[in-house]
């Protein structure tokens, strides 16, 4: 991601801050990320920065004219930003779909998207008809629905479903959980992937949330996997950093240093 994307990630977010918007909005913003992705032409035209502002601002209310009011002002703000590519742009409208989503959705969203990744990850048969490039893209959206009902959130189904109508090369799974990652980053939190032998009580996932929120300086959000060959302990990844306390990586680690 170039940093003129990075900034106009920063704009958009803030634009979105302001508007009033529900999850029909939402769903206005995940369409035209839709539409963009599948016009090379428009997209590239939205992106153009040798294009004036305005005018960049008025080709969104020609293209989305039947959109609301709050989609169309979102989308002209995402228009006049500078974007590192045309791609970028696109996947910066996705971005404040999701975004949008979490603000109007008040459900755990987060957790909700993490138990559909653990389903995803579990099927491989699902993995592969929602991953595969062929096919109506639509048919995708409604198994999605068709498979969490009313299971999860109205947002939750609404994210998943357009993430997988708009792939843009990435795995399902990777789609997922940026998404999640979006979500904790609009309501303000950090997501923790934990991983154990056996579930944690209810007590001691909170202290955990509370020791790692008081480590990263912002709420916490535990996404629990119960993994038998964790052993015993725990492994916490959040981002790119991983606190491995599990009898098994020590058992490895001891294994590695015997080998020595």
């Amino acid at each position: 991601m170039g940093s003129a994307t990075t900034q106009a990630l920063k704009a958009s977010a803030a634009a979105l801050a302001s508007a009033p918007v529900d999850l029909d909005t939402a769903r206005e913003l995940f369409e035209a990320a839709r539409v963009a992705g599948d016009s090379p032409a428009l997209s590239g035209a939205l992106a153009d920065h040798a294009a004036e502002e305005s005018a960049r601002s008025a080709l969104v209310h020609r293209v989305f004219g039947t959109l609301s009011s709050a989609a169309q002002q979102i989308l002209a703000t995402i228009a006049e930003q500078r974007w590192s590519e045309a791609a970028e742009l696109v996947s910066g409208i996705e971005e404040v779909a999701i975004r949008a989503t979490a603000k109007a959705e008040s459900a755990d969203v987060e957790g909700e998207l993490f138990q559909v990744t653990r389903i995803v990850a579990t099927n491989p048969e699902l993995e592969l008809a929602l991953g595969a490039r062929l096919g109506d893209a639509s048919k995708k959206g409604e198994l999605i629905e068709r498979i969490l009902g009313t299971s999860v959130s109205a947002g939750t189904v609404l994210i998943v479903s357009s993430l997988v109508q708009q792939p843009n090369g990435r795995r399902v799974r990777s789609a997922l959980h940026h998404a999640i990652a979006v979500v904790a980053a609009e309501r303000g939190r950090i997501v923790a992937t934990v991983h154990v032998a056996k579930s944690l009580a209810d007590a001691q996932r909170q202290r955990l949330a509370d020791s790692l929120s008081r480590t990263y300086g912002a709420p916490v959000s535990i996404n629990e996997v119960v993994d038998p060959e964790v052993v015993g302990g725990i492994r916490v990844q959040i981002a790119d950093d991983v606190i491995d306390g599990s009898i098994s990586s020590r058992l490895a680690d001891l294994r590695s240093r015997l080998a020595g």
